[in-house]
């Protein structure tokens, strides 16, 4: 944590403020989300497809428009996106805590998920620009932050939605309010370096430069492996934990156990990972890497299924908690080494112009493929408990880490990883 605190202190104020803004961000959003959809269900009494519906708003509208908002953050500049963000999801928190009618809930549901895509690329852009050429190591430290409020933000919201889970929302909308005033006062205004011609048919041709950029797009594409597997943490691990350990006391700490891992794991070593692997590895080279650990994360689970089940105590508890904790630890060490390349990587295909368009769609392609993803992933879970096929999920999702990986190893064999080809750069028009 030293070496972390010293690298915080070491960038200027406005990254240091953009490290700190993404804690609080995730904080204010974690400590509500994870209990909406009982409040929905329970509290407001609503059918489970109303509940769907509600929470797929939300992030439709989020990875949906995540190409806009970093068109808009290009077109008016990264501050503006980040305050309108907050301030949006402010007044949309606080309408999920006061409202019961099912159109007010999709209104404020979209709202949210709209803050997110206003603010996202605009905050990445704007910590790639500040940071300069320490761009790897700020992401690093970005994910430690980034972390941080993922594993806080639950146990705050626990003890709000305790009391009442109206009160989760107006704290979480007093946090971004408090976010959008220091960002109004603090942030200085930071523009990219070419937004271009920002009529509507000057946006179109620097989206199609964008598209026209193949290897920005093959990168993305070949990513959307790292993001399915990461989001195993929330899928199919807490189904094998509860699978093999049941829906008790057990199953409920072994879950907690994984979370609690996966951010620990992150806030105590990203660093030290990060820099390690800049000091011994190119850039394509720890993409790899990250991808081949995640992808191996699901060996344990594979090996697994080789045993047998015991009928109970503690060999079962064992069985149930012992894998996916090693999954989700190696998973968590596979992101370390992957995601500030991966941040550095998006800017240089970029050419370090319309990074915050570039960061829109790249989340954009990643949110599609994690829906995708997520889907099948279920299909095969089902598929493989109705078979009796244990293995068969983890087998995929090893093949899936290792497929992504091969994609990157060959995009880096061939120079692909370090810049976009020339002639495919957004025209400046």
């Amino acid at each position: 944590m030293k070496t972390t605190l010293k690298q915080f202190r070491s960038y200027d104020r406005s990254v240091q403020l953009l490290l700190a803004n993404q804690f609080t961000i995730n904080l204010g959003f974690y400590m509500l989300m994870p209990y909406l959809a009982q409040h929905l269900s329970g509290t407001l009494g609503l059918a489970g497809w109303l509940v769907g519906l509600v929470l797929g708003v939300r992030n439709f509208s989020q990875q949906g428009m995540f190409l806009v908002g970093g068109t808009l953050a290009d077109r008016f500049g990264y501050k503006p996106l980040i305050v309108a963000g907050c301030v949006l999801r402010t007044v949309g928190f606080a309408t999920l805590g006061l409202v019961d009618s099912v159109p007010a809930l999709l209104i404020a549901s979209a709202a949210t998920g709209f803050a997110g895509a206003l603010f996202n690329p605009a905050v990445r852009a704007y910590l790639a620009a500040d940071a300069g050429e320490r761009r790897v190591e700020a992401f690093a430290l970005f994910n430690v932050f980034y972390q941080a409020g993922i594993l806080l933000g639950p146990l705050v919201g626990m003890l709000l939605t305790g009391v009442d889970f109206r009160v989760t929302c107006l704290v979480s909308a007093a946090v971004f309010a408090l976010l959008s005033v220091v960002q109004i006062r603090a942030l200085p205004a930071r523009r990219g370096n070419d937004a271009g011609n920002n009529t509507v048919d000057g946006v179109v041709t620097q989206w199609r430069g964008i598209v026209r950029n193949r290897a920005f797009l093959l990168f993305s594409t070949a990513m959307i492996g790292s993001y399915v597997l990461t989001f195993q943490v929330y899928l199919a691990l807490p189904l094998e934990v509860r699978r093999l350990g049941g829906d008790g006391q057990f199953g409920t700490v072994a879950v907690a156990l994984l979370f609690a891992v996966s951010g620990l794991t992150t806030i105590l070593g990203q660093t030290r990972v990060t820099a390690w692997c800049k000091e011994r590895l190119a850039p394509g080279q720890a993409l790899v890497r990250g991808l081949l650990c995640m992808g191996l994360a699901f060996v344990p689970l594979l090996a697994a299924t080789a045993l047998p089940v015991p009928g109970g105590g503690v060999g079962r508890w064992l069985l149930a908690a012992v894998p996916p904790t090693l999954a989700a630890l190696l998973l968590a060490l596979g992101t370390m080494i992957a995601y500030p390349f991966e941040m550095d990587t998006i800017v240089r295909l970029s050419g370090d112009r319309l990074v915050a368009t570039h960061y829109g769609l790249y989340n954009t392609i990643c949110g599609v493929g994690i829906t995708v993803g997520n889907l099948l992933t279920g299909a095969v879970l089902d598929a493989a408990r109705e078979a009796g096929m244990s293995a068969l999920p983890w087998l995929a999702l090893l093949l899936l880490g290792l497929g992504c990986a091969g994609a990157l190893h060959g995009m880096h064999r061939a120079g692909r990883l370090t810049r976009a080809a020339p002639g495919t750069q957004p025209a400046a028009v």
